[in-house]
């Protein structure tokens, strides 16, 4: 039986500017990062207080894992902000947002009471994005 997902994707338009991006703005850490040919690396990163979930950024290029017309699909649905989605946590959401803006983030939704808590949204340096929620204690 199925216990746990160890490892999730993030498609990203450059790797390297992705791994900038999770690592000096988000201050995620680098798990692992091992070259596969010229098209790039095994990249993984993951936020710095979970040791159970790695996330791999993976590039769209043609010829590593994707045929032509693919990948430029598939780019375009990044670029358009169409495709990938996640929530990350944190404890103290408007600092957080404060400290992420400072660092250059792009925003596309300031922090307000929703559903889940208290959400913000943001979006990567490839056009993906995600929401930001601290969790209301009950």
């Amino acid at each position: 039986m199925i216990s746990k997902l160890s490892h999730s994707s993030i498609f990203v338009l450059d790797q390297k500017r992705a791994r900038d991006f999770y690592v000096n703005k988000l201050g995620f850490n680098v798990v692992m990062d091992v070259p596969v040919g010229d098209k790039g690396s095994w990249l993984t990163v993951r936020p710095q207080s979970q040791k159970d979930l790695e996330i791999t950024l993976i590039p769209i290029n043609t010829g590593l894992m994707f045929v032509g017309e693919i990948a430029s699909q598939l780019t375009q649905l990044v670029e358009k902000g169409a495709f990938g989605f996640g929530i990350f946590e944190c404890t103290d959401i408007y600092a957080t947002y404060a400290e992420l803006k400072q660092k250059g983030v792009e925003f596309i939704k300031e922090p307000k009471p929703g559903v889940s808590g208290i959400e913000a949204m943001f979006k990567d340096d490839s056009g993906n994005w995600f929401s930001l929620v601290q969790k209301i204690k009950e």
